[in-house]
């Protein structure tokens, strides 16, 4: 062990980057509590089934997509596994020990560190793979992300290529260092040549730079997570447990319309009585959302989840017959208006202002939210249990309830409902005359 200036810097360094990225995510936090609250804390035995399966096992990943899951497996299992040698780095940071694992471990440590390192070559490849999905041959789906949504995706793969090549150079130079505590290793001691006519005291200095700059890389990685889609790294595991557990087609009645009823349906109700003494009466809430203050936070914390991959707007009917529907788009702006929201709260000392703005009209379109026809592919499909369509349906609540909104169709409907009884345009008396037609 020798602790010197290089490890005081690491710690001073440690604590900045754990201090910047709880900064940033208390606020995304903030953000996702401006939602309604929402008790979805029953069935824990079925949810930590389901979060153990869909998030930590990837199931739904693989499903259609078997190569781009396989893939994307393997990045995943890259960065759960190999941060297991990362958790030593930290630890020999902050010690000024150097592969610390590795004498009480002996032969056990070479083989998880091969195994790493064929890990690590995986994920290079599945970088490449993808960035040529997204760059090159460019997957349809993948067509209509532009600006920083595509640059994001791009950089995430850099920084991998990045963190996995530096994590190999460091074991190929440590294998030309006689005074190595472990190694060579399987593909660090192929890559091993490349640094065979150093000096001792150079590859010592390479060693070093390797080393700081996969640390180093890892910790700008976290800071940058709560500025990318690659949020949903973290948010993913809390968003599959929060899932909706009914039956995907059941829609969920609004607590205020469904007291009316049952106040109407009361023949001993009086509807006009005063509250009880010492009680205000309670504002009237909206109905329905018109801007994400009105979702609740799970919600919320569905568009933070959100891994843009596209595979629900795949699956959406309503786009692939050509309508403007998005459900990807749908959970983009979402947060997107959510992220807004949050720096006009920060502008304004904790208090947010209005700025002119909903997430109706100025984000998601009216012609967006009609197109869905409730079919719930777009659930069904993503990999994290996200789900687009309560969003969208609490928005047309809005429309229908407060704006009285509905587009043509649906009025026609509901005024047939009223005038007939049915959602057909025929008297009760005329409906069962198609028996006597020939």
């Amino acid at each position: 062990m020798h602790f010197g200036i290089q490890n005081i810097i690491f710690i001073v360094v440690l604590i900045a980057a754990f201090a910047l990225f709880g900064r940033s995510f208390s606020k995304i936090w903030r953000n996702i509590k401006l939602g309604k609250d929402k008790d979805r804390s029953d069935r824990s035995g079925e949810r930590w089934a389901l979060m153990t399966r869909v998030a930590f096992g990837q199931s739904k990943m693989v499903k259609r997509r078997a190569v781009a899951g396989f893939f994307h497996v393997v990045i995943y299992a890259g960065f759960l596994l190999i941060n297991i040698e990362v958790a030593e780095i930290l630890i020999d940071g902050i010690f000024g020990t150097h592969r610390l694992f590795a004498e009480p471990l002996g032969g056990l440590y070479d083989v998880a560190i091969n195994f790493f390192e064929i890990l690590a070559v995986l994920v290079i490849i599945a970088c490449l793979v993808f960035l040529y999905r997204r760059n090159v041959s460019v997957v349809p789906r993948f067509k209509d992300l532009t600006g920083w949504a595509k640059k994001d995706g791009n950089n995430i793969l850099i920084i991998e290529l990045v963190l996995m090549t530096a994590l190999l150079l460091l074991g190929a130079v440590e294998a030309n260092l006689p005074d190595a505590k472990a190694g060579p290793w399987l593909v660090s001691g192929m890559l091993a040549p490349i640094f065979s006519g150093f000096s001792v005291e150079s590859l010592h200095i390479m060693e070093r730079v390797f080393w700081w700059a996969h640390i180093l890389g890892i910790l700008a990685f976290l800071n940058y997570l709560p500025y990318s889609k690659h949020f949903h790294i973290i948010l993913a595991f809390p968003n599959v447990w929060y899932s909706k557990l009914e039956p995907k087609g059941q829609f969920t009645n609004m607590e205020s319309v469904k007291k009316e009823v049952e106040l109407m349906m009361d023949p001993n109700a009086d509807p006009f009585a005063a509250p009880p003494e010492g009680v205000e009466a309670a504002a009237p809430e909206r109905f329905g959302a018109k801007d994400v203050m009105d979702l609740d936070w799970v919600q919320l914390m569905n568009s933070y989840a959100c891994t843009e991959c596209g595979r629900c707007t795949d699956s959406c009917p309503a786009n692939i017959t050509g309508k403007k529907l998005s459900p990807r788009k749908i959970m983009m702006d979402t947060r997107d208006r959510l992220e807004e929201v949050g720096k006009n709260i920060d502008a304004n000392n904790g208090e947010f202002k209005e700025d002119g703005k909903t997430l109706i009209d100025d984000y998601i379109s009216r012609e967006e939210l009609w197109a869905c026809t409730t079919c719930n592919a777009c659930t069904v499909a993503c990999p994290v249990n996200i789900d687009p369509l309560s969003i969208i349906m609490d928005m047309r609540r809005y429309l229908v309830m407060e704006e009285s909104a509905a587009n043509q169709a649906l009025n026609g409907m509901m005024s047939n409902v009223e005038n007939n009884g049915a959602p057909w345009a025929y008297p009760a008396a005329d409906r069962g005359n198609w028996i006597n037609e020939a």
